[in-house]
């Protein structure tokens, strides 16, 4: 096994209606697994690491078959706690052409939404580890989660651990007022920060004054705001643009304090866009602890989220080879015989 990563959120049982039926016209839903924290985890798996999850689920049927999801992909779930009386759920209905998919989030009193912040014990929890992955949403799902997250952070600054932090605003969970306040005491003890086109102006007021969807050159200013404001090491700022439900295109940027370095742009046919972010920060994830450079390091992580697009469900099902032969090779889709 490679080098080991320790992820911390929610797993939550994910119900979708067949194909692009929506809601109200649904009578059955299909059931997975996943949540943002345990798909990077799922990835970093796939890519050969060892990588650990760190929940809360409840004791039953419902939670063991969300931990035998994880285990399938050898994940290491040994440091889930077992309490609480439900899964967290989101329901998902598939967009189609200009109509956009929606999440309906039914998490209050789940499990992890429930757990104290002194159930987790992060000395423990952090042995061994060279990184630790986080992301904006464990901490909008309660107080406790909040000062989880915070304990977490500060335990692996205090450890040497290399921590990254997917900012990941869910409007239906917080606002962006409380956001902002919550995550930016996250930050201050974050080495590598990942967040989406307008996240840093929306929770800390840096604004992106980019022309339109294809301005890539306005996210230089905002990287170099965030590590300014909060001393990153690196800052990656994912950049999609939605054509429609079906397609995207697919870019990102990365700023080191001295070079911006921006991926391929890919277009793509969505199979399901759900865990395109999360694949993202595994493949930035797995490049930096490998050793690549900047941009080599973007290129992975990009193409590994333009492969996820391609997935059904929430977890990202391709090896390191498989990213490497799209971001340095011919990127041809055509049969492998």
């Amino acid at each position: 096994m490679g080098k080991k990563v320790v992820t911390y959120g929610e797993l939550l049982l994910r119900l979708s209606p067949e194909g692009h039926t929506r809601f109200v016209q649904a009578d059955s839903f299909g059931a997975v697994y996943g949540g943002g924290e345990a798909n990077t985890a799922v990835s970093l798996a796939n890519f050969g690491y060892d990588a650990k999850f760190v929940s809360r689920l409840p004791d039953h049927e419902i939670g063991q078959a969300a931990i035998n999801t994880l285990r399938q992909y050898g994940v290491d779930t040994t440091d889930i706690i077992r309490g609480g009386d439900r899964i967290g759920i989101y329901f998902l209905e598939k967009g189609a052409a200009q109509r956009p998919s929606k999440v309906i989030y039914d998490r209050a009193g789940s499990s992890f939404a429930t757990a104290k912040a002194d159930d987790y014990n992060w000395e423990k929890l952090l042995e061994g580890a060279s990184w630790f992955h986080i992301t904006g949403i464990s901490p909008a799902l309660s107080d406790e989660a909040a000062k989880a997250s915070l304990e977490a952070v500060k335990t692996a600054r205090r450890l040497g651990i290399t921590v990254s932090c997917d900012i990941n605003f869910r409007r239906k969970l917080w606002d962006k007022e409380t956001a902002g306040r919550v995550m930016a005491e996250i930050l201050e003890y974050t080495d590598i920060y990942i967040g989406g086109r307008d996240q840093a102006e929306e929770l800390f007021g840096i604004p992106t004054n980019a022309r339109d969807d294809s301005d890539y050159q306005a996210y230089k200013a905002v990287a170099e705001k965030l590590r300014e404001r909060f001393g990153f090491k690196k800052v990656a700022i994912t950049l999609r643009t939605t054509l429609s439900s079906d397609e995207n295109k697919w870019a990102a940027m990365m700023y080191d304090g001295e070079k911006h370095c921006y991926s391929r742009e890919y277009t793509s046919h969505i199979v399901d866009r759900v865990g395109g972010g999360d694949s993202f920060a595994a493949g930035l994830i797995y490049a930096l602890c490998e050793g690549m450079d900047t941009q080599s390091a973007v290129d992975f992580a990009a193409a590994a989220s333009c492969l996820k697009l391609s997935v059904e469900g929430d977890c990202n099902l391709m090896s390191a080879d498989e990213v490497k032969a799209l971001a340095f090779g011919s990127g041809s889709a055509q049969v492998q015989r």
